[in-house]
């Protein structure tokens, strides 16, 4: 079953991740689909972005592109895993697109209707 409190969470934690590198100026959007027995929330910074190399890595925990920055930023560098956590615990995903300079686009996805148990 789907928690509310848990999707409320994995926002709140993207709305998050996304002021805290976007700087005085840029713009946070927030999108919602429902298509396919699926719901997408996108949410889209104009921040400082993530170097290809790191996509791969960021839902990890503790996990962090940008040490010195993160650490002068505050966080515990949780944030992103425990996204990828609580999506994947109600049949989701989460992914992330980047382009340095120019912002991320996380989307978590979650089926609209649970898998039967059985």
């Amino acid at each position: 079953l789907i928690n509310q409190e848990s999707i409320e969470r994995v926002v709140i934690n993207l709305l998050n991740n996304g002021i805290k590198y976007t700087p005085e100026g840029g713009k946070i959007t927030v999108r919602v689909e429902n298509a396919n027995n699926e719901v997408a929330v996108h949410v889209k910074d104009t921040g400082v972005g993530i170097p290809p190399e790191h996509l791969s890595r960021v839902f990890e925990r503790l996990y962090r592109v940008d040490k010195a920055r993160s650490r002068e930023m505050g966080g515990t560098g949780l944030g992103l895993a425990i996204v990828k956590h609580l999506t994947r615990a109600h049949g989701g995903d989460a992914e992330v697109k980047s382009e340095p300079g120019k912002g991320c686009e996380f989307t978590i996805k979650l089926p609209t209707r649970q898998p039967p148990t059985g």
